[in-house]
C-alpha cells in the first residue's frame, strides 16, 4: 500500500496563457515524477471573474477568488503560485512569504534590482522557485552535463538569440507586456532574460557588457528589441540579441557555445535536438551530429516518453515542477530560485543602464 501523500495546497494568481502551463503541470507531475506530495489546485485568482470561473472549470480548481490578498494568509493554503504581470511580483511574494509559504514566481522577478534582493531575502528560509523552465529542456540540460564533463574545453564562444514576432503590429499598445509601468520592460524582460539564465546555468556568471536597446512602434513605453556584447567570468566572450520583430520566427529560443573541444547548438523550435561537434576526432571526420535527446540515458527519458518519442512545450514545466518536488522531499535548495533570478535581474538592469549611456558596464 502506498503511504499517504501530503497535500500541498495551491493558490495561482493569475488566469492567462502562462497560468494554463503552470495548472497543466499542477495536474500532471505526479504522472511523471514520484514524490511524497499531492498537489491541490485549491483555489484561483484573478480580476476578470467571468474568465477566473472559465479557467478554473476547464483546469479544476476547487474555487476562484477576485483579490490575491484574500487567499494568500488562508491556513488551508501552503503554496503561492505567482503568474500575474510583472509589476505584482513583489507585494505578492513578500506577503506569501510573510505568510510562510512556498513561492513560485513566473520571470523575470521583478522590475528592479532592489525589488528582487527584497524578495530574495524574504524567502530565504522558505523553499521558493521560478519558472525558468528551459532549463529543464532535455536537450538543455544535456548540453549542461556535456559542458560539466568539459566536453567542449576551453570556452570562447556563447552566443543567444530570442526571437519572435509577438510585437509585428504597432497598434499593439494595450497589453499588459506592452507597459512599462506592469512590465518593467519589453523584449529584455520578457524574452532575454531566459537567455541571460541559460548562459548563466551553461557558461557562467557575465562579469561585463556593452547594451542597445530599441522600440520601433510609436507609442509604446518599453524595448522592442536588445542587443548586446558581454565577456563572461570564464574569458569566453558572448553576443545576445532579443526582439519582439523576429519576422519568420515564433519563438526562437536558441543559443551555440564554441569552444576548444567542439560545439553545442540549441534551438527551441526543434526543442528535442541538440547539435554537437566533436573536434577530438580526425579532421577528415569530423561532422556536426543531430542528436535527438529523448533517450535512452538522456535527461528526463525515464520520466516521458521511450526513445524516439517527442515532448513538447509544456513537459518543461512539468519537469521544472518534478525537480522542486524531489529538492523539497530531500530538503535541499532547488535552482532556478529567487537568488538565480536576483542574478538575472542584475544583469536586466544593468542593460538598461549600458543601453541608456552607449558603454560597457560591469554587472
Amino acid at each position: 500500500m502506498n503511504a499517504k501523500k501530503q497535500l500541498l495546497n495551491i493558490a495561482m494568481i493569475g488566469h492567462g496563457f502562462i497560468a494554463r502551463a503552470h495548472s497543466n503541470a499542477f495536474l500532471q507531475v505526479s504522472h511523471f515524477f514520484d514524490s511524497p506530495y499531492k498537489l491541490v489546485p485549491q483555489v484561483i485568482c484573478g480580476r476578470n471573474r467571468r474568465e477566473t470561473e472559465a479557467m478554473a472549470a476547464r483546469w479544476g480548481w476547487r474555487e476562484v477568488a477576485a483579490d490575491w490578498r484574500s487567499v494568500v494568509d488562508r491556513r488551508d493554503i501552503q503554496v503561492v503560485d505567482i503568474a500575474t504581470p510583472n509589476a505584482l511580483h513583489a507585494p505578492i511574494a513578500l506577503a506569501a512569504a510573510a505568510a510562510g509559504k512556498i513561492v513560485w514566481c513566473e520571470k523575470p522577478l521583478s522590475l528592479t534590482v532592489e525589488e528582487a534582493e527584497t524578495m530574495a531575502g524574504a524567502v530565504k528560509n522558505i523553499p521558493n522557485l521560478v519558472w525558468f523552465n528551459y532549463r529543464r529542456v532535455p536537450a538543455v540540460a544535456l548540453a549542461k552535463v556535456m559542458l560539466d564533463q568539459g566536453r567542449l574545453g576551453q570556452i570562447y564562444h556563447y552566443r543567444a538569440l530570442y526571437l519572435n514576432q509577438s510585437g509585428n503590429n504597432p497598434a499593439k499598445t494595450s497589453g499588459w507586456r506592452y507597459q512599462r509601468a506592469l512590465a518593467g520592460s519589453g523584449a529584455l524582460g520578457d524574452l532575454l532574460s531566459h537567455s541571460i539564465d541559460l548562459a548563466h546555468y551553461l557558461n557562467g556568471p557575465i562579469a561585463e557588457f556593452s547594451a542597445m536597446a530599441h522600440t520601433f512602434a510609436p507609442g509604446r513605453d518599453v524595448d522592442d528589441a536588445v542587443a548586446l556584447l558581454a565577456r563572461f567570468a570564464n574569458g569566453s566572450v558572448g553576443t545576445f540579441e532579443a526582439t519582439r520583430y523576429g519576422v519568420g520566427c515564433r519563438n526562437r529560443n536558441a543559443f551555440e557555445v564554441n569552444g576548444s573541444g567542439g560545439m553545442l547548438a540549441f534551438n527551441l523550435e526543434r526543442m528535442n535536438r541538440l547539435e554537437f561537434f566533436d573536434a577530438s576526432g580526425p579532421a577528415e571526420v569530423q561532422a556536426m551530429r543531430d542528436i535527438m535527446v529523448t533517450g535512452p540515458n538522456h535527461p528526463y527519458w525515464e520520466n516521458f516518453w521511450k526513445p524516439g518519442h517527442e515532448i513538447g512545450y509544456e513537459h518543461t514545466f512539468i519537469a521544472t515542477l518534478g525537480d522542486f518536488l524531489q529538492a523539497l522531499e530531500r530538503g535541499e535548495p532547488f535552482h532556478a530560485n529567487f537568488e538565480d533570478a536576483l542574478e538575472v535581474q542584475k544583469v536586466l538592469e544593468a542593460i538598461l543602464r549600458s543601453a541608456s549611456s552607449a558603454s560597457w558596464v560591469k554587472v
